[in-house]
């Protein structure tokens, strides 16, 4: 048996917040829930937990709905989001590969 995992309630905000805009942009553009299902390629009933905000949902497919129904990502236009990629990759690049626990300091104010 799965046990429910718990969400930080900004984690919640902010599927609520994307699943609302990937609604509201499907029935701007006059799609049912079956015809963005068909675009995303996926089924209806995961296209409604997607739009009310589910967790568990694969962020792939939250994320093709979004740039489906013209959801901006991130703030930025959907043309912008390979520059956006590219200069996210390059600060990883800077950055070390792994990352090692401090070891605590021991103090020695004795």
């Amino acid at each position: 048996m799965r046990s429910k995992r718990a969400y930080l309630p900004e984690t919640r905000a902010v599927l609520t917040a994307i699943g609302a805009a990937i609604a509201a942009a499907r029935r701007e553009a006059g799609w049912t829930a079956q015809e963005l299902a068909q675009r995303v390629g996926a089924s209806v009933p995961l296209i409604a937990r997607i739009e009310k905000g589910a967790p568990g949902t694969a962020i792939g497919t939250v994320f093709e709905a979004a740039v489906i129904c013209g959801v901006p990502l991130f703030g930025v236009d959907a043309s912008d989001l390979p520059r956006l990629a590219q200069h996210q990759a390059s600060r990883l690049a800077l950055l070390p590969q792994r990352v090692h626990q401090r070891t605590p300091e021991i103090p020695n104010d004795f």
